[in-house]
């Protein structure tokens, strides 16, 4: 049977502090068919692009949402990546039931901010606290703390945002 659900337009921000490690957040629950496997509940900041809107709004959009971070500069980006969910046999009306997997833009962005800015836990637009924790991580480890269906993207963000990092 040939796939037909489209993929979710996505963007991902790789936040970059002065030590040229990158911001990752634990997710704390379910969210459907981007179950959380014990000990690989860590990610990078990443949503939904709204339609019609620009890939560099959306960016310091969930960037905000997901964290409360504002100050960040733009870096570099990555050309457009994709990734299959796994198998989801829960409603069908949940909002990601209609994807196939996501496609995504990611961002290189650097922090000109203060580490206190940051607060997961606060709910912004409306949209729930995805991470109860946050902390700086070296980029070349992120991909061996994710769920297994999204590790080839973070790997090849790796490699095109290794520039960055200062180790």
């Amino acid at each position: 049977m040939t796939e037909t659900r489209p993929y979710r337009p996505n963007a991902g921000v790789a936040l970059f502090n002065a030590s040229g490690h990158v911001l990752i957040g634990r997710r704390f629950r379910d969210d459907g068919p981007e179950i959380v496997l014990p000990g690989l509940e860590w990610q990078m900041p990443q949503g939904g692009i709204d339609e019609n809107e620009n890939p560099r709004q959306a960016v310091m959009r969930e960037l905000w949402e997901e964290t409360g971070a504002r100050d960040a500069e733009y870096l570099d980006e990555t050309d457009w990546l994709t990734y299959e969910f796994p198998p989801y046999s829960g409603p069908p009306s949940h909002r990601l039931a209609k994807f196939r997997g996501q496609r995504q833009k990611w961002f290189a962005l650097r922090f000109t901010g203060r580490d206190d800015e940051i607060d997961p836990l606060q709910s912004r637009n409306g949209q729930p606290a995805e991470f109860d924790q946050w902390r700086w991580e070296r980029l070349d480890r992120v991909a061996d703390l994710v769920v297994p269906f999204r590790r080839e993207v973070y790997r090849a963000v790796a490699l095109r945002f290794a520039k960055f990092t200062s180790y």
